[in-house]
């Protein structure tokens, strides 16, 4: 992830858009107010940071140290998270906690296995949740589904940057995530939407493409620069208004148990982490 995501984490918290306050509102409700909840690769806290102002308590866990640096930054007057460093193979290590929610991070994972641990880790009642962007059962990444994508497209090819092979990325089993929970454990789901509008720059748009794994600047090195410049020429010749609109429909997908099982480690005390 660090190889990846180098010198992402200031875009990726400033530029990439949080999931909205009705899909956060919605799954505080759900989780419940009293809930001690993992935000499994939790970045700068796009998720954590939000929660955390509606539950008890949030474990926020993330493998790149400089993400999580960059959610203590701005977590700064939020004293219900806590900031630990591990991944989805370091479960075990963790202190208990009721529910787990996971954003983006989730198609990183070893899905199956992580299900499977977490079925055994979770108390009764616990569930799993996944916020992330809506789409077509089989479509969970559209590279041209918005008025930028295909100067973004045209940029990163000029660099060798391969979009496909990111979009590949997102689901290497090509089994969608309602697919996989259906078959899991967690076979019970709810799930939700919410619609926004939103408003993009130039710098917005080159901001938050510094933020993806397949253009951060450690995958870019000294190219850097030379990216950048091209990639905001490209866009104003595109569209010398420099202004872009984009639809955006968060799902919040709720999993849980349909036979909850007893718990096989102590559970937590009464009191926070």
């Amino acid at each position: 992830m660090e190889e990846l995501f180098g010198g992402a984490a200031p875009y990726y918290a400033r530029y990439r858009p949080g999931y909205g306050k009705a899909a956060i509102a919605f799954l505080a409700r759900t989780l419940g107010a009293d809930s001690q909840v993992l935000d499994l690769g939790c970045g700068p806290g796009t998720i954590a940071i939000p929660l955390a102002r509606r539950v008890r308590a949030v474990l926020a866990v993330d493998p790149a140290e400089e993400m999580l640096a960059e959610g203590r930054r701005l977590a700064a007057g939020v004293p219900a998270v806590r900031w630990l460093r591990g991944d989805s193979t370091t479960l075990r290590a963790l202190p208990p906690f009721d529910h787990v929610v996971m954003g983006r991070s989730f198609h990183w994972m070893d899905r199956a296995a992580v299900l499977a641990e977490l079925d055994e880790l979770l108390p009764p009642g616990g569930t799993v949740a996944l916020l992330g962007p809506a789409g077509r059962p089989g479509e969970p990444w559209q590279p041209d589904a918005q008025p930028w994508q295909a100067i973004e497209r045209r940029v990163c090819a000029d660099f060798g940057l391969d979009i496909d092979a990111a979009a590949a990325s997102f689901h290497a089993t090509g089994e969608p995530h309602h697919d996989l929970l259906a078959a899991s454990p967690f076979r019970r789901l709810e799930s939700r939407t919410f619609a926004r509008r939103l408003v993009w720059d130039v710098d917005g748009l080159v901001g938050l493409q510094l933020s993806y794994s397949y253009s951060s600047p450690a995958v870019l090195g000294d190219r850097l620069g030379a990216f950048v410049v091209a990639f905001r020429e490209a866009l104003l010749a595109g569209n010398p208004a420099g202004r872009w609109e984009q639809d955006l429909v968060t799902e919040v997908l709720i999993a849980g148990r349909t036979e909850p099982r007893p718990p096989a480690r102590t559970r937590r005390s009464s009191t926070s982490w």
